[in-house]
């Protein structure tokens, strides 16, 4: 109520009849049409970031639509598909899982072998625990994205 009263006084002393107050928090979680950002080297990614034309997150594998920290996802870059791995969220994580500025993805192709040959930015540490699990039971060869990283945080 006390926030209400301010905003209403400011209101009136800047000269507007109304404002805008939001209640609902800010959903950063990875669906269908999340613009995403690139952070290996690899070429279709680098030519992407580079126009200004983003990928989109076209479909996210697992059972809720929504993406975490290591799940893959299919995504639309320069009007091809190509799936990703996700390395960094703007999404509130779990305690002790940096939240980053931007929704971070390396690209693979369908064996798990990442495009690019370096990631430039730092890459939490929990995604090893995460991708040696999904190494097992997929059979691909996620952990070749830990050897091209060069920092984790």
């Amino acid at each position: 109520m006390i926030t209400r009263n301010l905003i209403f006084q400011s209101s009136k002393i800047f000269g507007r009849s109304q404002y805008n107050l939001h209640t609902s928090s800010v959903k950063c979680e990875i669906q269908k049409m999340t613009k995403l950002r690139v952070v290996d080297n690899s070429e279709i990614g680098k030519q992407a970031m580079a126009e200004g034309k983003p990928p989109k997150c076209i479909h996210v594998y697992n059972k809720t639509g929504i993406g975490k920290i290591g799940d893959r996802v299919l995504v639309a870059i320069k009007g091809e598909k190509k799936k990703g791995i996700l390395v960094g969220l703007k999404q509130n994580q779990k305690p002790k899982v940096p939240k980053f500025d931007s929704n971070n993805i390396v690209l693979i192709d369908d064996s798990g072998t990442p495009l690019g040959t370096r990631i430039h930015v730092p890459i939490p540490t929990i995604l090893r625990t995460i991708m040696k699990e999904k190494t097992h039971n997929k059979g691909a060869d996620y952990t070749k994205i830990l050897g091209i990283a060069s920092r984790f945080v």
